[in-house]
């Protein structure tokens, strides 16, 4: 298949050449113009190209489906605002999907019904209002129905319900790693400022040491979530522009220096559950036999060779040279074993040098 894709790029840009050569020519001034006119026989040639390449079009497409496709679209998501949000891409992708195959069709099948030829003039509307109306209401309607939908979504997403006691974990960013702050037996984060980091007391967040909720404020590098359970999250960044992305929850959002940004979701899968989807269970196998053909640099480079799923939290803006490795595990658990966890970290208190 890369083969495929060398030999069909290699192709485009040697048409892409000739196409620039043609019209480099067609450029110069005083070219003989009667020999750069089309002719019925030029029309012709290009009104069965234009066929030909939408044949080569639906074809590429069909192979792609059908060899690369993994349908369907979307799944395998673990928040509960997930399933909603794979709706709404899924509902987009078919749209486009529907408008791109029948104006592709249309586009290139209109170039070779109506040719060039000799002597065979054109017929054109030089207004008509029936055919404006069609074309601009269709899309009107299905643009509004689509940003409704998503308005409808993102706000089911976005609007917070404190009723439902969220608990409140702050994700910082730098680069290149993350740090996750838990608010500790009171789920209230204490103040904190970047003009607070003392690298000396091991105050790497910048948290104030003065505050009272503050004091048992939990600072990890592994994210822990209990599921089933509503978490707000609460987001900083210390240098750079970042941004917080967990694709298995369908959640994003961007860290500014300066300001606090938030997104909240409620975890529905463990990570054990996700372990054992068939799906899931599928894609880690295919990526550890890719993994065992490099099996010798995978080992020089001090790796383990098997690949085993866990959630991650990744860094979706370039924000520097090691941006592609800026990450954490997000580790879904049952409560009990949350509590578990947390009883084995230390408070912000008694973290400090």
């Amino acid at each position: 298949m890369t083969t495929l894709l060398i030999f069909i790029i290699v192709l485009f840009v040697a048409i892409a050449i000739w196409q620039m050569v043609k019209i480099f020519d067609l450029a110069q001034v005083g070219a003989a113009s009667s020999n750069q006119v089309a002719t019925d026989k030029d029309n012709r040639f290009n009104g069965y190209m234009m066929i030909g390449f939408l044949i080569f079009i639906y074809v590429i497409t069909i192979l792609c489906f059908v060899y690369l496709g993994d349908l369907p679209l979307m799944s395998n998501s673990a928040s509960e605002h997930g399933p909603g949000l794979d709706s709404l891409m899924v509902i987009s992708m078919v749209i486009i999907f529907i408008v791109q195959t029948v104006t592709q069709f249309l586009l290139h099948y209109f170039a070779y019904k109506y040719k060039g030829e000799k002597g065979r003039k054109a017929l054109f509307y030089a207004d008509n209002n029936t055919l404006e109306f069609i074309w601009t209401i269709i899309p009107v309607i299905v643009l509004a129905g689509l940003i409704i939908y998503g308005l409808f979504t993102w706000n089911d997403i976005m609007n917070v319900d404190e009723s439902d006691d969220p608990m409140v974990v702050e994700l910082y960013a730098q680069q290149f790693n993350w740090k996750a702050r838990y608010g500790g037996e009171d789920n209230v984060l204490g103040k904190a400022n970047v003009r607070l980091i003392d690298i000396d007391r091991n105050n790497t967040l910048g948290v104030d040491e003065d505050d009272p909720n503050a004091q048992d404020d939990v600072i990890v590098t592994e994210l822990h979530l209990p599921v089933g359970r509503p978490i707000l999250f609460k987001m900083r960044s210390q240098d750079v522009l970042h941004s917080a992305y967990m694709p298995h929850f369908r959640a994003q959002m961007n860290c500014v220096p300066g300001m606090v940004t938030q997104f909240a979701f409620t975890p529905t899968v463990t990570t054990a559950e996700m372990r054992a989807n068939p799906d899931m269970q599928d894609k880690v196998a295919n990526i550890n036999a890719l993994r065992a053909q490099r099996k010798a640099e995978i080992e020089e480079a001090g790796q383990d060779l098997v690949y085993e799923f866990d959630y991650l939290l990744l860094c979706n803006k370039i924000c520097g040279k090691s941006h592609y490795n800026m990450q954490m595990k997000i580790i879904v658990e049952t409560q009990e074993e949350y509590d578990a966890w947390m009883k084995e970290q230390k408070t912000f208190e008694n973290s400090l040098n």
